[in-house]
């Protein structure tokens, strides 16, 4: 893999094992064996979004693994991510646990690993309506996490997409809370096509919901999302264009989508989309603003986190600690994809932590 790198590290890497990892959806809390337990904060009685609105959900739940004692370090995913980051026998696979393993890139002998359920919950009975819900609302929510786990300050705030938004946003408001940000396939704004794709994805979605057919807007939304993450020379790769019988019948990459999209109704439901995806579009940081060092990950390929903002995040940042771009078959979905090269930069950033 040919990589861009603008750096005030020059450390060897160490490759990890490749592994791919799927999005779960969100669960009940619970406790088990081998360290991994849920914590749940409750919400003030005061507390208020952005937008002066409330949360229709009492607490906010996060999920930690690792070495009790140990540093902690902040692990946050797309929309679709939540708390269950990595594999345990409770939740099987992880989201993220080709990073997030025993003497893995974040490695659970040598840290504690926080993650949580971005707000609104999917949680049956939550709300019918959208909430406007902001990444700095997100992140004060982390904040609320932290505070009831007596957490001051952490090690490091490692994000992924959406996760990444919510990782700039923290250290806007909290600059004395996270030693480092690991900023994965994020900038510092949408960008208008990737708004507009989704501005999409909402309308389909809203027209499903007054059609009183929820679950298919989902399924077809998603179908849509899909067609972002992934990168035209993967599709051509893995689907070929023979014509159905007729016509209306599926394509090939028709099955493929449905297919995914079937599997996603249940994952979450018509108003958290609409506002999660919202929220994506919402979010805006000023880079001038971060004084945390931040190293940045970004993906040539991605149409959703288009380079050319993470090379403006990059050079706004008056703390930029390394900024490493490379090419990859798989668009915004690379960071799910590239473990090994992922792992390497996570190995290198985490080598001087004392554990």
């Amino acid at each position: 893999m040919t990589l861009v790198e603008t750096s005030l590290l020059e450390e060897p890497f160490c490759r990890p094992q490749p592994t791919e990892t799927p999005v779960r959806a969100p669960a009940p809390p619970t406790r088990e064996r081998g360290g991994a337990r849920d914590v749940v904060a409750p919400l003030p009685a005061d507390f208020r979004l952005a937008s002066g609105e409330r949360l229709n959900q009492s607490s906010v739940v996060g999920r930690i693994h690792g070495r009790a004692g140990a540093p902690v370090v902040v692990v946050a995913g797309g929309i679709s991510a939540g708390r269950f980051v990595h594999r345990t026998e409770t939740n099987g696979l992880g989201w993220w646990s080709g990073a997030v393993s025993v003497r893995g890139p974040i490695d659970l002998s040598r840290f504690q690993v926080l993650s949580f359920d971005f707000a609104p919950g999917s949680e049956p009975g939550g709300s019918a309506a959208p909430v406007t819900i902001t990444t700095q609302d997100q992140a004060r929510l982390l904040a609320l996490l932290l505070d009831h786990q007596k957490v001051d300050r952490v090690a490091a705030f490692v994000g992924c997409s959406y996760g990444g938004m919510v990782a700039l946003a923290f250290a806007e408001l909290f600059p004395d809370r996270a030693d480092q940000l690991i900023v994965v396939s994020a900038a510092h704004r949408a960008h208008p096509q990737a708004t507009a794709w989704r501005g999409i994805q909402r309308r389909i979605l809203q027209f499903a919901v007054d059609a009183g057919r929820p679950e298919e807007g989902v399924a077809l939304a998603r179908e849509l999302a899909m067609t972002t993450y992934r990168t035209a020379e993967e599709f051509d790769d893995r689907f070929d264009s023979i014509a159905p019988a007729a016509a209306g019948d599926n394509y090939p990459i028709c099955d493929y989508l449905t297919a995914r999209g079937q599997a996603y109704r249940t994952h979450t439901t018509p108003a958290r989309w609409l506002s999660m995806s919202d929220s994506i579009d919402r979010h805006s940081v000023t880079p001038e603003a971060i004084t945390t060092p931040v190293t940045l990950i970004g993906f040539t390929s991605d149409r959703l986190v288009p380079i050319d903002d993470m090379r403006e995040l990059a050079a706004r940042l008056p703390t930029l600690w390394r900024f490493v771009e490379a090419p990859s078959l798989y668009g915004h979905d690379a960071f799910l994809k590239e473990d090994a090269f992922v792992g390497d930069i996570l190995r290198t950033a985490f080598k001087d932590i004392k554990a």
